[in-house]
């Protein structure tokens, strides 16, 4: 995901021979404050501690953040992804650490791929099945040859594919920022309504109902243009894994696992045992103080520590953490006031056996299959571990106003409605009767620690984007508001996505190693080395 904003390449950097850091010796050991528990702040945490830092990590629930991977009761072997479940393998920095600590991945079963099997897309009562897109009627040819031409005359779609597979970051600022001048104030919506490849209404129905990739896209048509370029640039809609045995282990085998290479630290050294064996708890309040950063722990606890590091969504700290001090620049401040989140919700049920590979007498196809809906469900994902293993089925995945649906409903009133649903688009699957365990669910927009799914500029949060971003570039800045570094995915240009959570946790590490007096070895710069080169273009405020 070699974002056209930045494109620095983390992974070349991350798994250089040299190392991506050095501490002064005098430094070695200093304690870092690291909050949110996350993948942005276990790589964080991960990588001060291989430096010689002593990271000290907050977290107010469980470690994995979004990478929340739920055990259905009585079988802890079969997991639910709440959260993150579905990586492009264009992540190279997320699959860095994914390799690192040896975990297993396969194809995510998204809609019209081989390992779906089938599909079925379900329009205004009208259905569709399908093994692939060649399959479907001639009007989602058109919609998908619109979209093609759209993006190619409109943004230029193929020569920044071009440029982002060769890696060459001239040709990609030398297409991304006249594109960022023309489109930041362009909202999706408005982009594909004054296209002349979609004057058809039908035609951006359709494609705001099934869409491309993993699905449908009409809860994106508010979104900065920009936004959804940065995802079908990056390859970040294409061929996607799953973790196999539950995301949350990535950042669980983080915190368990003992380096190789340490700076400093004995050899068996890991974060769990820097914190013998849990990480302190939530965060009460932040304060800015003459001797550095005092964290305030929801216990009552507090300690200074002359760096650290926010991981958690932003807007907790408008909402959830109290903050005094300049803890950060007014401008930044404001970016963080004015950012957008996505909703979204999940329901997850555990069936005796994955049925829907059965076949039907009549039809020869299978009983049901990976399904797109205009109703209540939006989106029906099957998950097959083998005929003798229980299959997992996501019923419903829903974002922003089909999330709210979802919202002030009960786990049994979601599961009714749902099934209610999918009994009109296969009247012959008896669902209910295979389930074996109470569903499993999730609305992150009332989850109290992120309310919110994932951060989603509007039209005109271009300038508001690269302020967070850039902030951990923080040699320009009085002395007094140093000191203080954002990381999280809701800071990088991919929101919503592990990478970007991985990659502005890089950022962060490097921006802490610069301000202790440290440094990147010869031959290996890091992204505040060549940040004024790969900087995102600057918008004039006026």
């Amino acid at each position: 995901m070699l974002g056209p904003d930045f494109p620095f390449v983390y992974d070349d950097w991350i798994s250089h021979p040299a190392g991506i850091g050095r501490i002064p010796k005098d430094a070695l050991g200093t304690p870092v404050a690291v909050i949110g528990g996350g993948m942005s702040g276990l790589v964080t945490a991960y990588e001060l501690m291989r430096l010689g830092l002593r990271p000290v990590l907050y977290e107010a629930e469980q470690i994995g953040g979004r990478m929340r991977s739920a055990a259905f009761e009585s079988r802890p072997d079969v997991t639910a992804e709440l959260g993150a479940m579905r990586f492009p393998t264009s992540a190279t920095a997320l699959h860095h650490y994914v390799n690192l600590v040896g975990l297993e991945t396969r194809p995510f079963p998204n809609p019209l791929t081989p390992v779906s099997g089938s599909t079925v897309i379900d329009l205004g009562g009208v259905r569709h099945y399908a093994r692939n897109a060649g399959d479907l009627p001639d009007v989602y040819q058109e919609v998908e040859m619109a979209w093609d031409k759209a993006v190619q005359e409109g943004a230029e779609f193929y020569a920044m594919d071009d440029a982002i597979r060769r890696r060459d970051a001239a040709a990609i600022k030398a297409i991304w920022n006249p594109l960022v001048r023309a489109l930041d104030d362009q909202s999706f919506y408005g982009f594909i309504a004054g296209s002349p490849y979609f004057q058809s209404f039908r035609h951006r129905e359709i494609f705001g109902q099934v869409g491309f990739g993993a699905g449908g896209w009409d809860t994106d048509f508010p979104n900065s243009m920009l936004e959804i370029l940065r995802v079908i640039y990056t390859g970040a809609e294409n061929d996607h894994q799953l973790i196999v045995g539950g995301s949350q282990q990535l950042p669980e085998r983080l915190w368990h696992r003992t380096p190789d290479e340490l700076a400093h630290w004995p050899v068996g050294t890991s974060l769990e045992a820097l914190h013998g064996g849990a990480p302190r708890g939530g965060v009460a309040r932040i304060e800015r103080t003459a001797r550095g950063i005092t964290v305030h722990a929801l216990d009552g606890s507090a300690h200074t520590y002359p760096v650290a590091v926010f991981t958690p969504h932003k807007r907790t700290l408008v909402t959830n953490i109290r903050c005094a001090g300049p803890l950060l620049p007014g401008p930044v401040w404001t970016a963080v006031e004015r950012s957008h989140y996505m909703g979204a919700s999940k329901l997850f049920v555990l069936v005796d056996r994955p049925f829907w590979r059965e076949r039907d007498p009549r039809t020869g196809r299978e009983v049901m299959s990976t399904t797109l809906t205009d109703r209540m469900p939006r989106g029906v994902y099957l998950f097959d571990d083998g005929p003798d293993r229980p299959g997992v089925m996501c019923l419903s995945y829903t974002w922003n106003d089909d999330s709210l649906k979802m919202a002030p409903l009960t786990v049994e009133a979601r599961l009714e409605a749902v099934l209610e649903v999918l009994a009109e688009i296969y009247p012959d699957v008896d669902i209910r009767s295979r389930i074996i365990a109470p569903p499993r669910t999730v609305t992150w927009e009332t989850e109290p620690h992120f309310m919110g799914a994932f951060k989603a500029n509007l039209p005109g949060h271009y300038r508001y984007q690269r302020r967070l971003f850039t902030h951990f570039m923080q040699d320009q800045l009085p002395d007094h508001q140093r000191g203080f570094f954002l990381a999280g995915d809701d800071v990088s240009w991919t929101a919503g996505f592990a990478e970007g959570a991985v990659t502005t946790g890089l950022n962060a590490v490097w921006g802490v190693v610069n301000h202790l007096g440290g440094g990147t070895p010869p031959g290996n710069p890091g992204p505040g080395d060549l940040f004024h080169d790969l900087a995102p273009v600057d918008l004039p405020d006026s």
